[in-house]
């Protein structure tokens, strides 16, 4: 390898490095080496060149995301040393937004900002009190946000947000078009798209008599509603060939006759296969198919959505996964641009395509 090419090739496998840090959180050195091709030599190198500039943290093995308690290189997201103030505010952070969480930390950390993170609900008014505390401090110079979207509730916290002072992002949410907002930026997932693909795996798979099983109140729902009918009808598959299940909150007592409610329909209408967001609610469905002596999946097949629990199924489950890191990662950018470049920058909106990761519970018929 010449010279010129060198410092590309340090540079490509460094990005590389990086970005599996934001999707994982942490790298192994051995694992790394093996992908890239390169010794491991090279890699704790490349590792090293990163942690002087602040960018990981080095670990035995291996590296992780920045952590606070790294005092080795000054902190490019310090308060003293930060470029912006970014504010975040997600209506979890136990299941789904954490990865979104440490996309949204890395990018900070890379554009020289302090990301100040608070956790709401999917309650509105929380979501717009959490929101409303950090807009107060005028402490932060824009925000990336999370919030509701639909009904009245949503249409409010919306327009609220398009008219603040500062630039705002919002992040796996979408303002709707009826709303005409002109200011708001986003980064999604195409949960359209994720629910088609979905639609056509399950077809090439044999089945033709497929549902859907949705949890109603979902930010999500809608999407994959429209998604899924596009699909069918891709497919020419008459909509008498599928049927939508409301899956509410399966951790109380009715959760059994819920989910037995769903299969005896299943089987009632030949309904061989099923898209059931999200995770939890998937692997509760393979339980119950389980125990009913049904096989997975040759007398039904599962695909999840959100991939978080999905692999842990038993079988492991079929699912669409969001790039989750990738959308928080995205968002940061996004708003980093708006600050560097101010209001002459067009407006953005980003899509980014889940990923069909197959596993056991979906796969080929004999």
């Amino acid at each position: 390898m010449n010279d010129a090419r060198a410092p590309r090739f340090a540079i490509e496998r460094r990005e590389r490095i990086l970005d599996e840090l934001r999707r994982q959180g942490a790298v192994s050195v051995r694992e790394l080496a093996a992908e890239l091709g390169v010794t491991e030599i090279t890699v704790r190198r490349d590792i090293g060149a990163l942690a002087d500039q602040g960018l990981l943290t080095r670990v035995h093995g291996g590296a992780t995301l920045r952590s606070p308690l790294d005092r080795t290189v000054p902190r490019a997201a310090d308060a003293a040393h930060a470029r912006y103030r970014i504010g975040m505010v997600v209506p979890s952070l136990s299941y789904y937004w954490p990865q979104i969480v440490i996309g949204a930390r890395a990018a900070a950390s890379a554009a020289q900002a302090q990301l100040v993170l608070r956790g709401a609900s999917y309650d509105p008014a929380d979501q717009r009190r959490q929101i409303q505390a950090l807009v107060e401090t005028g402490g932060v110079h824009g925000l990336v946000v999370g919030p509701e979207t639909s009904g009245r509730d949503g249409a409010a916290i919306l327009t609220w947000l398009d008219g603040l002072d500062l630039p705002v992002v919002l992040a796996e949410r979408r303002a709707p078009a009826a709303l005409a907002l002109q200011r708001l930026e986003w980064v999604t997932t195409d949960h359209e798209f994720g629910a088609i693909l979905a639609a056509h795996h399950l077809y090439e798979e044999g089945h033709r008599r497929l549902a859907l099983a949705l949890q109603r109140d979902s930010p999500t729902a809608e999407h994959l509603r429209r998604g899924w009918a596009n699909g069918l009808a891709d497919l020419g598959l008459r909509a008498a060939a599928s049927f939508e299940f409301a899956l509410e909150d399966l951790d109380g007592a009715g959760r059994e006759r819920t989910l037995a409610e769903l299969v005896d329909r299943c089987l009632a209408s030949g309904t061989t296969a099923l898209l059931v967001h999200a995770d939890p609610q998937a692997i509760h469905l393979a339980h119950q198919v389980r125990d009913r002596g049904l096989r997975i999946p040759e007398d039904l097949a599962i695909v999840a959505y959100d991939d978080e629990i999905a692999e842990q199924g038993e079988p492991p489950i079929t699912a669409l996964r969001p790039p989750k890191a990738q959308i928080g990662r995205l968002a940061v950018e996004t708003l980093v641009a708006r600050l560097d470049e101010g209001p002459g920058r067009p407006v953005q909106r980003t899509q980014t395509l889940p990923e069909l990761i197959v596993r056991a519970s979906s796969r080929r018929l004999a």
